[in-house]
């Protein structure tokens, strides 16, 4: 099997138009075409900056590189697992979650409406550009949720993300126009509930 040595763009895995109404085909298609692939080719190009640099014997900005590539990495992983965190309404997305996550839930939180109002609050309250997380901490085996600033700030070292939220302006910006709250509660129509318990 050849070593992946670059960074691609995944494949959405609905039509760009099934999210609607809680997200449109416009939005949808230029948040994956033009703003994850930008992430992408950022990414690329930093790998790219630090292999000449070995090649040419030379002393590469270290400092200004892996900020750069801290910042674009992890806008392609958090989009990645944002994309297969949706699916369309009616279709296996929205509701409450099933199965282990929807067990657990009910453990750490006492309710999915006591969850759902932590998520939502952290989601509202990113400074900034950011994004809201579901982790499990792997020392205390509970539910954590996580607010991260831009793509790599705030992140809890070692707990995988289970669910995420984009809450950069270019996530919802073409249909909520500034209303963050408003994409916030359409997001909970099209949560992959299937694919969060796989991740947990």
């Amino acid at each position: 099997m050849e070593e992946k040595t670059r960074y691609s763009l995944p494949p959405l895995p609905y039509g760009a138009g099934e999210l609607a109404p809680h997200i449109s085909e416009e939005q949808l298609s230029i948040h994956h075409d033009k703003h994850h692939m930008a992430y992408v080719n950022g990414a690329n190009a930093n790998l790219t900056a630090l292999e000449d640099a070995r090649k040419q014997g030379a002393d590469p900005n270290m400092k200004a590189i892996l900020k750069d590539l801290s910042w674009n990495f992890g806008g392609h992983y958090l989009h990645s697992l944002f994309w297969t965190g949706l699916a369309p309404a009616g279709s296996g997305g929205g509701g409450e979650p099933k199965g282990a996550v929807g067990e657990r839930i009910q453990a750490d939180f006492g309710s999915f409406d006591r969850f759902k109002k932590e998520f939502t609050l952290a989601a509202a309250s990113v400074e900034g550009s950011g994004w809201a997380a579901l982790t499990k901490c792997p020392l205390t085996h509970k539910l954590q949720i996580m607010q991260i600033e831009k793509h790599n700030t705030n992140v809890f070292p070692a707990c995988p993300i289970l669910l995420v939220l984009d809450l950069f302006e270019h996530a919802y910006y073409i249909d909520y126009k500034n209303d963050r709250g408003a994409f916030i509660q359409a997001f909970w129509n099209i949560v992959n509930w299937d694919e969060v318990n796989k991740r947990f």
